[in-house]
């Protein structure tokens, strides 16, 4: 089965507001960048450009999107709430009434984009060798 179907199959299969808001977020995930491709990756919808984009996930009490480079995009907006203090990620979580600034949320997306396609990365924290 091709991903798209795979990410129809699952939000369908939740049933309640969590369905109904990832689908909602998918589908200003793809108006943002209609160029991403939606994939299939650890039991979740992946979109990716070249390398890993972001994320979604529907949690028991919550939905999840996870940015892979958040902490290298600015967020004026204050949209992340989730995993702050992750080296490379960052996430938002929406519970069950909120509300998401979609213009806020779009331009988050393309920044994504745009630094998935430039490369840009957050630091990694350099290994330090054994003795």
């Amino acid at each position: 089965m091709d991903a798209s179907k795979q990410i129809d199959q699952y939000v369908a299969g939740l049933g309640d507001w969590r369905g109904r808001q990832l689908a909602q977020l998918r589908e200003w995930i793809r108006a943002a960048d209609p160029e991403l491709e939606e994939t299939w990756k650890w039991g979740t919808p992946v979109f990716t450009r070249g390398n890993n984009v972001l994320a979604l996930g529907a949690f028991k009490d919550h939905v999840k999107v996870n940015f892979f480079e958040g902490a290298a995009l600015p967020d004026p907006k204050r949209l992340f709430n989730a995993g702050l203090d992750a080296k490379r990620s960052r996430g938002i979580d929406l519970h069950e009434g909120e509300s998401l600034d979609r213009a806020a949320f779009t331009a988050l997306v393309r920044a994504a984009v745009a630094a998935v396609a430039t490369g840009t990365k957050t630091e990694k924290s350099p290994k330090t060798k054994g003795k």
